[in-house]
């Protein structure tokens, strides 16, 4: 031990390597854990915007809560300078277990235990204050390999440092999670986060660490790389009992897209569930009560070309091509994933009624804003099948900027209709998408509609909790002229539970509530927020 404590303080004595080596390795080191740091840090974020929504929240959660962790995880290192080697390669061993189990565990806690908050601040926490306990021994571990002014060191540390993380955040998605998904990519940042803490003291530094100290790290780490190891062999039934302790025993297709995750349960066209990233976006038990409250009271006058933002499912361009006057359908999805869905499952497509085999259907893969941008040729209806505007991800998809490039694609007398979430338990947001579509220059008129199966809600609102699910769906419509009243076209085809009658009293229950002074939602200024 006294043999240990004068090599700290002596300088670049007793190492195995070169100054100049063990200085490049110390830097390859701090560049590997700062790529694997901000690794866990983005699978937090993702993982809990999926698990949970609001990425705006989350993100501002995880951030902040990690470097305030970073400066206690400093502080706290300051009484391991004197034992920095060992001391780092206990830290990095703690670290790599933790970031790389975070989100099984994030997983895990909102598969069975149905809440992931509280486990998100704490790995944040914990992450946090590990990275933060780096720094302080990287500094006294470099200068002991190479001797040089302090600020030359620190100057060396952050410039790997920054290079690092710039790697881990463009690796994450563009590498480890389109190749291998968010939880092995954690699991294997793990284990490449143990390899080369413990490679390096074990190595450069192994003079200075006493007997006991080096059994010690070998033992941690070879635990550490093994327990990663066996969960990243065991993820994938991991994955399906998750899923369907999530969604039932009924998961046939579960596919993680570039885009989300893709969920299709039930055996046939009479129980089949669609979710995306974890929310009910189609029930075959009553979405045709939802698209025909959807699509029909916008399809009165002309429409022979009709454009489709969202719906992929197929669902919404169904009700419109049983008008035979229709022409053209055009259907903007942002994953491809999902219309390839569409197309060839058999429950789904039964489900749409063949719809992609309609010749006079047009698919395109893209952002419905940055489609609308380059748009060419006017349409009679747009149908908005969207996510829910509480989602943050879609928030500038019910700006007025968004409702302002839409009039300029609707032909004369065009109309739009907007699925604006649940009036009864949602009426802020509600109010907020027919505000922003009046900023947008349309003329409006609200309705809602009322679920026939209790518990349930169809349309992009968070069901995987039924008794939270909204009893009501609600709707606007909209043109660049004056609205009239509800209805539905004279020669419309017959629908199975929606009439004239409940859209007019549908226009006049939306109508008893209006609020006066509700401010749009624009994209500099965004006015919504997801519901607990």
């Amino acid at each position: 031990m006294i043999d240990q404590q004068v090599s700290l303080r002596g300088g670049a004595a007793r190492l195995p390597v070169r100054p100049r080596t063990g200085r490049f390795l110390v830097l390859a080191v701090v560049f590997i854990c700062a790529a694997c740091g901000l690794v866990y840090e983005l699978e937090l974020v993702a993982l809990a915007s999926y698990l949970i929504g609001d990425s705006v929240t989350l993100a501002s959660v995880v951030l902040s809560v990690m470097v305030f962790a970073m400066g206690l995880g400093s502080l706290l290192a300051k009484r391991l300078r004197s034992r920095a080697a060992v001391g780092f390669g206990l830290i990095e061993a703690a670290l790599a277990l933790v970031g790389g189990t975070s989100a099984l565990v994030l997983y895990a806690s909102f598969a069975w235990l149905g809440e992931s908050r509280h486990a998100l601040v704490g790995f944040s926490l914990a992450i946090g204050i590990l990275i933060g306990a780096e720094i302080p021994l990287l500094m006294t571990l470099i200068q002991r390999v190479d001797r040089q002014d302090a600020g030359g060191a620190v100057a060396d540390l952050f410039a790997a440092d920054y290079v690092g993380a710039l790697v881990g955040g463009l690796a994450f998605p563009f590498l480890l999670l389109p190749m291998m998904g968010q939880l092995t990519g954690a699991l294997l940042t793990g284990a490449v986060n143990a390899a080369a803490g413990g490679a390096l003291v074990l190595w450069v530094f192994r003079r200075d660490l006493a007997p006991r100290s080096r059994l010690l790290l070998i033992a941690v780490n070879v635990t550490v790389i093994a327990l990663l190891a066996t969960a990243t062999v065991l993820v994938d039934d991991f994955e399906r009992a998750a899923r369907r302790a999530v969604y039932g025993d009924q998961v046939r297709v579960a596919v993680q897209t570039e885009v989300q995750e893709v969920v299709l349960t039930g055996g046939g066209r009479g129980s089949l569930d669609l979710y995306l990233d974890g929310r009910l976006r189609v029930s075959s038990r009553d979405e045709f009560r939802y698209h025909e409250a959807l699509v029909h009271p916008a399809m009165e006058g002309r429409r022979a070309r009709v454009l489709i933002l969202g719906g992929g499912d197929g669902l919404a361009a169904r009700e419109v091509l049983r008008y035979p006057d229709v022409e053209s359908v055009v259907v903007v999805e942002l994953d491809p994933a999902v219309t390839r869905l569409a197309r060839t499952d058999p429950a789904l497509s039964a489900l749409n009624g063949h719809a992609y085999d309609d010749p006079r259907m047009t698919a395109v893969s893209g952002d419905a804003f940055t489609w609308l941008r380059t748009a060419r040729g006017r349409y009679d209806v747009v149908v908005a099948d969207l996510p829910d505007p509480g989602i943050t991800a879609s928030t500038k998809l019910y700006s007025a900027e968004f409702y302002g490039l839409v009039t300029e694609v609707l032909g004369p007398g065009g109309r739009i209709v907007v699925h604006a979430g649940p009036l009864g338990s949602r009426p802020e947001t509600f109010w907020t998408v027919e505000a922003s579509m009046r900023a947008g220059g349309l003329g409006t008129r609200p309705y809602r509609v009322e679920g026939r199966l209790t518990g349930f809600a169809a349309g992009p609102d968070r069901a995987t909790d039924a008794s939270q699910a909204p009893h009501d769906w609600g709707f606007v419509l909209g043109a660049p002229h004056t609205v009239g009243q509800l209805g539905i076209a004279p020669r419309a085809p017959a629908l199975r539970s929606l009439g004239a009658r409940e859209l007019l009293a549908a226009g006049r229950s939306a109508e008893r509530v209006r609020p006066r002074g509700v401010p749009p939602s624009t994209l500099v200024h965004p006015r919504y927020r997801e519901e607990p």
